[in-house]
């Protein structure tokens, strides 16, 4: 490749190809990572909680976005609905398709979270787990999730402020920091934590994604009856039958979960 024809390619490799990237490189060991893999029992009840109380006992028709592995895709089918699981890496969707071979009522697509591309009023409810973060044009994917949301769908999102740790556990930040400096977590953000950093820097939620900061967003985009959820029983649950450093990750960053609707139903 000469020169002019390198400058084209990094010209038109943007910041979406990035995140495709980026994700697609680390799917291999992404189970590995703390945070990622959802283990049974305790923690799988209380991620699981959340789903149950707010989507309700009756069978949806529910579109998970970013599913990533499937591990949130496994919680939402054990509660008996009908779910389609997207994300936009065929190396993620590989990994999910692989642990739910043959399971009824379950689909897989291979699109864009922020632009799905779905029929209007399609869905009864939306969930995503540690997506809003990345989104690059935030307004355009709300939108979008509005229209394929029946009236009186719900949203529920699970996420949080990866930019900073929380004031009250600098101490928290700086243990983990010497714990990496001695001896580092190959899985946690795989081996490319400096690009997921550089990524983070280039997003719209590049100070940090809270509730407060996204819940207006959301009421523009036409969502009602936004609430925040508490997200520490699953930091609780997290912490059970883990070791030093998996305990400290569940107290540095500020993290939410956020149910709201359409209006309505």
């Amino acid at each position: 490749m000469n020169s002019d024809e390198q400058a084209v390619t990094g010209a038109n490799f943007d910041l979406r190809d990035e995140i495709h990237e980026y994700w697609s490189r680390r799917a291999e060991t992404f189970d590995l990572a703390f945070g990622h893999y959802i283990a049974p029992g305790h923690e799988a009840e209380a991620w699981a909680a959340p789903i149950r109380d707010q989507l309700g006992s009756s069978p949806r028709k529910v579109l998970e976005l970013a599913c990533g592995t499937g591990e949130v895709t496994r919680l939402l089918h054990d509660l008996g609905h009908e779910v389609t699981a997207l994300d936009f890496s065929d190396a993620m969707l590989a990994k999910a398709r692989a642990k739910h071979v043959g399971k009824p009522r379950l689909r897989f697509l291979h699109a864009d979270a922020g632009h799905t591309m779905e029929p209007d009023e399609s869905y009864d409810a939306i969930v995503c787990r540690h997506l809003v973060w990345t989104l690059t044009e935030p307004a355009r994917a709300f939108a979008d999730w509005l229209r394929i949301l029946h009236p009186g769908g719900r949203l529920l999102i699970y996420d949080g402020d990866w930019t900073k740790p929380k004031p009250s556990v600098l101490w928290a930040a700086r243990l983990l920091s010497l714990l990496e400096q001695v001896s580092p977590d190959p899985y946690y953000d795989g081996a490319m934590s400096e690009k997921h950093g550089e990524i983070m820097r280039r997003l719209p939620f590049s100070e940090g994604l809270t509730f407060d900061s996204l819940a207006p967003q959301l009421a523009a985009a036409g969502f009602v009856s936004i609430r925040e959820l508490p997200h520490e029983p699953i930091a609780r649950a997290q912490r059970r039958g883990h070791g030093l450093r998996n305990r400290l990750r569940t107290l540095v960053y500020r993290r939410f979960i956020l149910i709201a609707e359409k209006p309505g139903g």
